[in-house]
């Protein structure tokens, strides 16, 4: 570990965060943009090989890593609630 790292990461343990809320360090990209996700990370989050990850963007938030089986359900939440008839309909409207 270089002394860049080193002094980032002394710099994230000294930080509190919020409950529930973790700062895991720094992970450098290889030359194939690959990461290794920190074993505290996998271990918080129950990161096993072969899960699959979705990685989430917002160009000016970030990346997110989301296990897919739980981006799995919650999508699957979301379109069950097209499957529900609304309370009020919304008003058609006449072009004629």
């Amino acid at each position: 570990m270089n002394s860049v790292n080193y002094m980032a990461d002394a710099l994230f343990d000294e930080m509190k965060c919020s409950e529930g809320k973790h700062i895991f360090g720094t992970v450098k990209v290889g030359e194939r943009g690959q990461i290794v996700i920190p074993k505290e990370a996998r271990d918080i989050f129950q990161i096993s090989p072969g899960d699959t990850l979705m990685v989430l963007g917002d160009e000016k938030r970030g990346i997110a890593l989301v296990k897919a089986d739980r981006f799995r359900s919650l999508a699957v939440k979301m379109l069950r609630m097209f499957e529900e008839k609304p309370e009020d309909e919304p008003e058609q409207e006449d072009f004629s």
